[in-house]
């Protein structure tokens, strides 16, 4: 319970109160007045954090609702921060610039050329959603998604995961200095990549809910060959009665098979009715929200980089982060952009996922999802 006595001390020093540190699991609080009020504290309190709480102290713990109550004391504070990266002066570019793009790039209809290499500045944006799917069970969680403003490519992966390792080892907080802020412009259309930010986030809370929704639909599909199974076998035993009196005459007969038939479509109504049951029991519901947003300052050695189709051509650019010593991922105008490879489009030379040029449903034309995000140019198909 450290960390969570380390947590609770500074937010409460943060608002007033005088904290002095007690034993291992225990602060004891002078609280001003506002914090007296929103907790309803007398003046002096002890916070107890051990599994065993002390006569007299109030239990803190992270089963409790304790957490609730501190976060709404911080409201709407440190959901957005700035910060720059330090990165020491001995970490110096690679020596082949060419042979480290070769790994990057997979164009198999295009090709690249390095234009120039320097070091520079860019802005990264780090968000946090946090998602909770409501089906038969719940499971919560937070993704994180990552975009280099600089150049447009989607930070994931093992990039995102050493990001997040580094900034975490360094524990002094540096706030961007007015020459790194002017220094690291945006260079990628900012409405093109708040267009893209849905899509990612859904892609990433997929990812992330894969195991989950795999054990659910393992669920459904017991249930419903259960419930088929039962329903069956009931179905089976009145069809053979039915079977049985065909050559039957008489009224009895003919009671006797109006009263199975009746009873065939009876069990045919319960059966949909067990099924509609079972689809609004194991039906899915996931919401996301922003949970925090992180402007990551960081040094890179920036390469401009030419992609050529046909008789066109595009100027784009790719990072290597010398903090976490790798190369981002080629910009993706269209899709995910998780893997390697991109198509590039004839008429603006999109790079996209190979998804994203895929020939339409409806009349086979190779048609760019990111020049046509809607439908399909000729036929109108929705994409």
């Amino acid at each position: 319970m450290g960390a969570l006595r380390d947590f609770v001390g500074e937010l409460l020093e943060c608002e007033g109160a005088a904290v002095e540190p007690v034993e291992p699991d225990r602060l004891d609080v002078l609280a001003p007045a506002p914090l007296r009020t929103a907790f309803g504290w007398p003046d002096f309190v002890r916070l107890d954090f051990g599994a065993a709480p002390q006569p007299g102290a109030i239990p803190i713990g992270l089963e409790s609702d304790w957490l609730d109550r501190f976060g709404a004391l911080i409201g709407e504070r440190g959901r957005c921060a700035a910060r720059q990266l330090a990165v020491p002066d001995t970490v110096v570019a690679p020596s082949d610039p060419e042979r480290l793009l070769d790994h990057v790039f997979d164009l198999p209809n295009a090709a690249w050329r390095l234009r120039g290499a320097a070091p520079a500045w860019t802005r990264c944006l780090l968000l946090a959603c946090r998602y909770a799917a409501t089906s038969d069970e719940k499971r919560e969680g937070l993704v994180w998604i990552g975009l280099n403003l600089g150049t447009g490519a989607v930070l994931d992966g093992d990039l995102l995961a050493r990001l997040d390792a580094s900034l975490a080892r360094e524990m002094h907080w540096q706030a961007p200095s007015p020459e790194v802020r002017a220094a690291a412009a945006v260079g990628a259309d900012m409405t093109t990549l708040a267009a893209r930010l849905p899509p990612l986030i859904e892609h990433r809370v997929r990812h992330d809910l894969a195991s989950f929704l795999h054990a659910m639909r393992r669920r459904l599909d017991r249930d419903s060959g259960r419930i088929y199974e039962y329903h069956d076998d009931l179905r089976r035993l009145a069809q053979k009665k039915l079977a049985a009196l065909a050559a039957a005459t008489g009224e009895k007969a003919a009671a006797d098979r109006k009263r199975e038939t009746l009873r065939i479509a009876a069990i045919e109504r319960e059966y949909a009715a067990k099924l509609n049951d079972l689809r609004h029991h194991y039906a899915l519901r996931v919401t996301v929200e922003w949970a925090h947003a992180l402007m990551l300052f960081a040094p890179v050695h920036r390469y401009d980089v030419l992609i050529k189709r046909r008789k066109g051509e595009r100027l784009i650019r790719v990072d290597w982060h010398p903090g976490v010593r790798m190369i981002e991922p080629p910009p993706c105008d269209w899709g995910a952009g998780a893997a390697r490879t991109r198509l590039v489009c004839d008429d603006r030379l999109h790079l996209t996922d190979p998804e994203g040029q895929a020939p339409c449903a409806s009349c086979g034309k190779v048609w760019c999802r990111a020049c046509d995000p809607a439908a399909c140019p000729r036929c109108g198909h929705a994409s």
